[in-house]
């Protein structure tokens, strides 16, 4: 449920710099590559609302899980898979543009995401039953032949 919380938090903090960067734009009238700067804002904006659903989806993905104490489905274990591979390219970009204490931050949560796949992961499911399992038996043969491994 951790990670539910820590994901949320996430979320309010990737929306919240991403207002600031496209107002940023906005109020300094930036450009690039002809773009203007109400589409840089826009776009920033955008960026920012879609990645903080996808975070907030992930979150409750994961309180779902920890509700039910079993994994999600395939599509779910797909998708916490694709979240933690995000943060873990992620932190690999944040440690040059922000620094250690972020790159930090973002392999806890990585952590956080890879130990709620590794805790809830489904377990093998036991063969069936149809007399051809467990029919070796170990000792000697009926017939006073070699032992049967």
């Amino acid at each position: 449920m951790s990670t539910a919380v820590v994901l949320v938090l996430e979320a309010l903090v990737i929306a919240f710099v991403n207002w600031i960067l496209g107002l940023a734009v906005r109020h300094q009238n930036m450009s690039l590559g002809g773009l203007g700067t109400d589409t840089m804002a826009a776009g920033s904006w955008v960026a920012g609302g879609v990645f903080a659903l996808f975070l907030l989806g992930c979150a409750f993905l994961v309180a779902r899980i920890a509700r039910q104490d079993r994994m999600a489905g395939r599509f779910g274990r797909i998708v916490l898979i694709v979240c933690a591979v995000v943060h873990g390219v992620v932190g690999a970009a944040v440690v040059g543009l922000v620094g250690w204490y972020a790159f930090v931050v973002m392999m806890l949560i990585l952590a956080l995401l890879v130990g709620t796949l590794l805790l809830y992961a489904p377990e093998d499911e036991p063969a069936a039953d149809d007399g051809t399992a467990g029919s070796a038996v170990e000792g000697p043969a009926p017939d006073g032949g070699p032992a049967v491994a």
